[in-house]
């Protein structure tokens, strides 16, 4: 955070809140939107209520902004806070000191499983929101659901099963959770570590998850400040590879100091072999990363504050690791074909955005190269999102990359529709939309068939 009475970084520019909710139809194309595209793009992200300043861009109560696409039209853009408890005032801590994981911002992702949206933050339960945005209420899975729910569950593209863990600042540090396809919580398992992280991504491959136990820790004595979590170097790195038929036996291998924010993908090899690719951040860009997001830690001048695309490969037969960079290009955000989670792909989309220079990039793992679709001036790019084309035996990448952008000022925003073969040609599309949105977080391709909308 800046200083005095200077406007927080994430107030202001394309970060800054939006002061109500709107709605608008008929939305302004240019180009022609792909007719496969029938559904909604969800997104959400943090925005403070009018009036109110949050310490910490992580703090501010949810927004979702959703576009709906069907006919190769654009029919409405709609924004909308997530209705939590927080919004009436109520504390996430209850009177007797323990956790009431009903209450929460809901933040930071949205997801559809089993018929439900759930809008979802890692410090709470989840919140299931309706296909147009209105808020239903928590979700513990009748009762079931004992811990926080992450925000970045993962859905195996096989058996249609929802993997996703809760870390806790008091034990149980680590549970990971199962969820049926049809949406029943089956499996519940404790993990044993040291203390509390801020875990806030995972993976999974067709047969195992991979957790990231890494030295960014819940300190006390930062929580005046606004985040109570901050770099602690005694902590040590590790990535714990765990048997999805053994819940709750994990293996940990040692790795170079680190922090991930979020994972690209992850998947067994043919040797039995955990590859896990995420965007690292080495120790001195982890502090510098975290203090520009708000939080008050002493930077390194020289770090740049960026992640880069790295590859572990972890042996469980061995208990050798292996660490690759994979590319010195600065990004953010990874993402890969849903129905390539956790088995091999051999592409992966992110955010690139450094010294003002702003893009979605492709990355294709086989030849090792990059393709970028560069932003247009003072533009900024947020999350891309795969969406797979409907033609048979399609290739990994036969689809689109939807991503909301935004100008730096904050006064415009498109939804972007890229070719996923041709990242770096013309935009296929580009939705204007009728306000700026901030740059958020995460969101979802919903297609129609999910929620059985007509």
């Amino acid at each position: 955070m800046t200083s005095g009475t200077t406007t927080p970084l994430h107030m202001a520019g394309h970060l800054a809140p939006v002061p109500d909710e709107i709605e608008a139809f008929d939305l302004p194309v240019e180009g022609a939107l792909p007719p496969e595209l029938t559904g909604r793009y969800f997104r959400n992200g943090p925005n403070p209520l009018p009036g109110d300043v949050s310490s910490h861009w992580f703090t501010g109560q949810g927004m979702l902004h959703g576009i709906r696409l069907r006919d190769g039209r654009a029919e409405w853009y709609r924004n909308r806070w997530v209705r939590t408890a927080t919004m009436e005032g109520r504390s996430g801590i209850g009177p007797d000191g323990t956790f009431d994981r009903t209450v929460g911002v809901a933040n930071t992702h949205v997801i559809a499983h089993a018929g439900r949206i759930m809008a979802l933050v890692e410090s709470s339960f989840p919140q299931v929101v309706t296909p147009e945005l209105a808020t239903v209420g928590p979700c513990d899975f009748d009762g079931r659901l004992t811990t926080a729910m992450t925000a970045h569950p993962k859905t195996d593209p096989v058996t249609g099963e929802l993997h996703f863990f809760g870390y806790g600042l008091t034990p149980p540090y680590l549970t990971y959770h199962r969820l049926a396809a049809d949406g029943q919580l089956v499996t519940s398992a404790e993990i044993a570590v040291p203390g509390p992280t801020m875990m806030h991504d995972f993976a999974i491959t067709d047969r195992h998850a991979v957790f990231l136990d890494l030295p960014m820790t819940f300190q006390l004595e930062l929580l005046a400040k606004g985040m109570p979590f901050g770099w602690d170097p005694s902590y040590g790195a590790r990535i714990g590879v765990m048997a999805l038929d053994r819940p709750g036996q994990v293996r940990w291998f040692d790795v170079e100091p680190n922090y991930v924010f979020h994972v690209g993908n992850a998947f067994t090899d043919a040797a039995g072999r955990v590859v896990l690719d995420a965007a690292r951040y080495a120790p001195a860009d982890a502090v510098a990363m975290w203090g520009g997001l708000g939080a008050d830690l002493a930077a390194d001048a020289a770090a740049t504050g960026t992640a880069r695309l790295h590859r572990w490969t972890l042996d469980p037969a061995t208990g050798s690791v292996t660490e690759t960079p994979l590319h010195d290009q600065g990004i953010e955000f990874p993402t890969v074909d849903d129905e390539r989670v956790g088995r091999e792909a051999r592409y992966r989309y992110a955010v690139a955005d450094t010294a003002g220079r702003a893009g979605i990039v492709k990355f294709d793992t086989a030849q090792g190269t990059v393709a970028e679709h560069a932003m247009a001036a003072h533009t900024v790019a947020g999350e891309a999102v795969f969406v797979p084309s409907a033609a048979p035996g399609r290739a990994e990448d036969d689809g689109w990359l939807l991503t909301i952008t935004t100008r730096r000022d904050g006064s415009a925003s498109q939804l972007l529709v890229l070719d996923a073969t041709d990242v770096a040609g013309a935009a296929v599309a580009a939705v204007t939309l009728p306000r700026g949105v901030p740059s958020g977080f995460h969101g979802s391709w919903i297609d129609d068939t999910e929620l059985e909308l007509s």
